[in-house]
């Protein structure tokens, strides 16, 4: 079975963002509840402040990977109208 090499280079860098957000959290559970946090933020964006959000797989994959600050450039991306509309 041949991979094709954008395949391999994805799984290779998902590796990599994995590694340094655990080297940057230094546990998992740290990992697992900034990932809860930045989908609770973007559940509080669209259902309590109102906001306009698609909430899509990639949208909530992005908060999970990137918690918080994941949920805050979403948050911005579709107040300033450029995606998540």
């Amino acid at each position: 079975m041949v991979f094709p090499i954008t395949e391999i280079i994805v799984l290779v860098l998902a590796i990599i963002v994995a590694f340094v957000l655990y080297k940057i959290l230094k546990t998992a559970t740290s990992l697992a509840i900034n990932a809860v946090l930045g989908i609770l933020i973007l559940l509080a964006a669209k259902f309590l402040l109102g906001l306009k959000i698609a909430i899509t797989l990639f949208a909530i994959i992005i908060c999970a990977i990137g918690g918080i600050f994941g949920a805050l450039l979403i948050i911005l991306l579709n107040y300033l109208g450029l995606a998540f509309t």
